[in-house]
């Protein structure tokens, strides 16, 4: 047990270290201030006391953050997911509609600033059209291509033993493409939360972790800025290790991938 924490905490504590020690050689090179990791900490611990940051408690701007990914991510996850199935299952819906999807993949995420603005305008909107234009193109091509890696001998089997369309989607083909879901939905959650930040500090959203990192440039308080990133890291720590981990890790011994026992 000792032997497994440590493994888990040292390259927290390398991290720690390395963002001390970059601290102490910019205010000896370039002579201004670099919150350390015990400042902004503290900074941390006062705002989530209740002290405003940009006119709003933290939890306001991290709930509106949430909310806004949450909404984006889940619509253009479900849109990937349905076009990926689709896709994978009839040929011409590929071949018609394939390189659009790979076309999307390549825009990155700030390259939809404009085009939201123009349909949307400013505001919640035009920040949730990005995250979902930023989280649709991974889940779909993932997705894909776990449908078309599916061993075609199942489905010949479910075949004939007389299995219809439904129970061949929802018994073998959904089940079997379901690692590729969970590596879809985890490159798609990425992507998206990151989009969704640069979306909060350009669009211009009023509240949320990105808009609180811009406001605090302006007001010089860099400490709360790093505190803002602080929340943003360990919000995708706690979805990583809470949430997409053990469900690839279960799914994984289902499928005897790690040698484990089908529940």
């Amino acid at each position: 047990m000792i032997r497994r924490l440590t493994i888990t905490l040292l390259p927290f504590l390398l991290f720690l270290l390395l963002w001390q020690a970059t601290a102490l050689l910019v205010e000896q090179i370039r002579m201004v201030p670099f919150p350390t990791p015990w400042q902004t900490l503290e900074r941390l611990g006062q705002l989530a006391a209740g002290e405003p940051l940009s006119d709003a408690p933290l939890y306001r701007h991290v709930g509106d953050s949430l909310l806004r990914w949450l909404t984006g991510f889940g619509s253009g996850a479900v849109a990937g997911l349905l076009y990926g199935l689709a896709a994978g299952m009839f040929n011409r819906l590929e071949q018609a509609t394939g390189q659009i999807v790979h076309l999307l993949q390549l825009i990155p995420g700030l390259a939809w600033v404009p085009i939201a603005i123009l349909i949307f305008g400013i505001g919640e909107p035009a920040t949730i059209f990005m995250i979902a234009m930023a989280a649709f193109p991974p889940v779909a091509m993932t997705v894909l291509a776990g449908v078309r890696q599916l061993d075609g001998t199942y489905l010949r089997a479910a075949r004939m033993l007389g299995a219809g369309k439904r129970a061949l989607f929802f018994q073998i083909l959904l089940p079997g493409a379901l690692p590729a879901i969970l590596s879809g939905l985890r490159l798609g959650m990425g992507n998206s939360w990151r989009v969704l930040l640069a979306a909060e500090m350009v669009v211009g959203t009023g509240t949320g972790l990105g808009y609180s990192i811009v406001e605090s440039r302006w007001t010089l308080d860099y400490t709360a800025a790093f505190a803002c990133l602080v929340v943003i890291a360990l919000i995708g720590v706690l979805v990583e290790y809470g949430l997409f981990r053990p469900l690839d890790k279960r799914t994984r011994r289902h499928y005897y991938l790690e040698g484990g026992q089908a529940p």
